[in-house]
Formats: structure tokens, C-alpha cells, sequence
């Protein structure tokens, strides 16, 4: 044979390189919380605009932060899910109310 079976030894479907990532890993799991918390408390009741908002302000910041150092796509993956749930969640945090009670 010219090509040599090797097994996969990265360790999941989505991390490629087989390296730990914590900052990266933090940022991810950081980011998903608060997406989250933005996006339910958000589409849960009008007068939690406040933290709607400002939750998805952040995540906004903490998941764009993610996506310029990320490094495999298992992050970026996660990254995106996070970044989508906060942006929703801050655009309807702003249309009931905003940043500033």
C-alpha cells in the first residue's frame, strides 16, 4: 500500500490538533453563557432589557475577542453559536429598552 492507515489521535470530531487551548476553551464557554442568558432573558420578559442587553454586549466583545485567537473549529464552532445567541439577544434587549433603564 502507498498510503499508511495512521489512527486519529486528536481527541474529538472538532479539535484538529490535539493541543489544549484554556484561554480559548474560557472564551468559548464565556461566550455561550452568555448568549444564553442574553438570548432567554431577552425573549422570557420585556423588563429584563438590562441584562439582555449588557449580556450581549459582552458576549458580543468576548466571542469577536474568541474568533481573532481561536485555532481549531471545534472553538470557532462554539464561538459562533455564542456570538449569534448574544446578538440576538442584545438586539432585542435594545428594541425593549436598552443599555440604560
Amino acid at each position: 500500500m502507498a498510503q499508511a492507515l495512521r489512527p486519529n489521535t486528536a481527541g474529538g470530531l472538532f479539535a484538529s490538533d490535539g493541543k489544549p487551548h484554556p484561554l480559548q476553551d474560557a472564551l468559548l464557554a464565556v461566550t455561550l453563557v452568555l448568549g444564553l442568558t442574553s438570548f432567554l432573558t431577552a425573549i422570557i420578559d420585556d423588563d429584563l432589557h438590562l441584562l439582555s442587553s449588557w449580556a450581549g454586549l459582552v458576549g458580543i466583545f468576548t466571542g469577536a475577542y474568541g474568533q481573532w485567537i481561536s485555532e481549531t473549529t471545534r472553538e470557532r464552532f462554539g464561538l459562533i453559536l455564542g456570538l449569534g445567541a448574544s446578538g440576538v439577544g442584545f438586539f432585542l434587549g435594545m428594541a425593549h429598552g436598552g443599555l440604560i433603564g
